[in-house]
């Protein structure tokens, strides 16, 4: 008879994506094995000071690894404390992050540091609800600090867990629907165990990232292959495969190059917005008559037409494709959606604060000089 009850409550959670407190324990003791074994030493995950983990897991965001590690050193190494980064100015936490992209996060980053030195004594907050109320942090963020630097029992729940666990309970919904977050979130209510949380979170983001990919899994490395309802019914039938993307628009710029006695002329940006609060050479939208126009109304004059170069930059949701057009400005005067322009020299650009594709546009201009 108990056979009998157990093949009906197996079919009950197999229909239901129910993770049973059997499969639970079976599933934690195998992915934090897993983990012990398999972990990449990354320079996060050598402390559990909740500042370092709290940088680290902003950084992460939309960001690959291997481009955070060298990031992360130097922005600790600037700033080693959360005092240390409420006192910085603004300008010195984007230079730090300069190249790092999404630079939201750096400015969340800031507003939260302040936030947890004034409101909380440089001490920080200990639980997820009180992590989602600083700047910058959301369900996942917090979920992950509380779990991993203060062993909160709490879920961490990014695209990479949407999709192992998706696969992980035979999940059918797409994975950005209200249903597919609902499942996903129960179950890893149920999974996450009481001991080690954050080293059981860390864990699903690794298989994630290194065992169960988006599009060539590697199922006979997985720890829960025996357990895999994605593996039982076929990747193809559940959640968490490649979607097509959308084409993304393709947006015209032309790049004023103004020199004058070694110094560039740069447009800052405003803090809310694309490439907040960093510099650039001053950016007008195509085609060139258009452009022209609306320099000139800044007292930007363009030479001619723009040189043969243009610089391509991928951001998330459309592709900038700038080409570079040499200018003067004897009197440079307001143009939108900047809030100033100034002169910088040479020497200094280092040190100010740029986005990517200004240092490109920078370099690139002066080799055709």
């Amino acid at each position: 008879m108990s056979g009998t009850h157990s093949r009906v409550r197996e079919r009950v959670d197999r229909d239901d994506t129910v993770v049973s407190p059997s499969r639970a324990k079976a599933a934690q003791k195998a992915i934090v094995a897993w983990f012990d074994r398999a972990r990449r030493d990354l320079p996060w995950r050598r402390t559990k000071d909740p500042y370092a983990v709290w940088v680290s897991e902003i950084m992460l965001q939309q960001t690959r690894v291997e481009t955070v590690i060298p990031y992360f050193e130097r922005f600790m190494g600037r700033f080693p404390d959360v005092e240390e980064l409420a006192r910085a100015d603004i300008a010195d936490v984007l230079l730090a992050w300069s190249g790092l992209g999404y630079y939201r996060r750096a400015r969340g980053l800031h507003a939260a540091a302040r936030e947890v030195v004034s409101r909380y004594g440089a001490k920080f907050p200990r639980t997820t609800d009180e992590l989602r109320t600083l700047p910058g942090v959301g369900e996942y963020t917090a979920g992950a600090v509380a779990s991993i630097a203060f062993g909160e029992r709490a879920p961490a729940i990014d695209g990479n867990v949407m999709r192992v666990v998706g696969r992980y309970i035979g999940l059918r919904a797409d994975v950005g629907s209200t249903e597919a977050k609902r499942a996903v979130r129960a179950a890893c209510e149920a999974l996450v165990p009481p001991v080690r949380p954050g080293d059981f979170n860390e864990a699903l983001m690794e298989l994630g990232a290194t065992v169960c990919s988006p599009t060539s899994p590697d199922c006979p490395s997985c720890p829960w292959r025996r357990s895999c309802r994605g593996v039982e019914l076929g990747l193809d039938a559940v959640a968490g495969g490649p979607k097509k993307r959308a084409a993304v628009p393709r947006v015209k710029l032309i790049a004023a190059i103004v020199e004058r006695e070694g110094a560039v002329l740069l447009a800052r940006r405003p803090l809310d917005g694309l490439f907040g609060g960093l510099g650039e050479p001053p950016l007008a939208e195509g085609p060139l008559p258009r452009a022209r126009t609306t320099f000139a109304r800044a007292g930007i004059e363009l030479h001619g037409k723009p040189g043969p170069r243009s610089v391509e930059h991928v951001l998330t949701h459309k592709v900038l494709e700038v080409k570079l057009a040499t200018a003067r400005a004897d009197a440079p005067q307001s143009l939108a959606p900047y809030t100033d322009l100034a002169y910088v020299p040479r020497s200094q650009l280092q040190a100010t604060p740029m986005s990517t594709l200004a240092r490109r546009l920078v370099r690139v201009s002066f080799a055709d000089a």
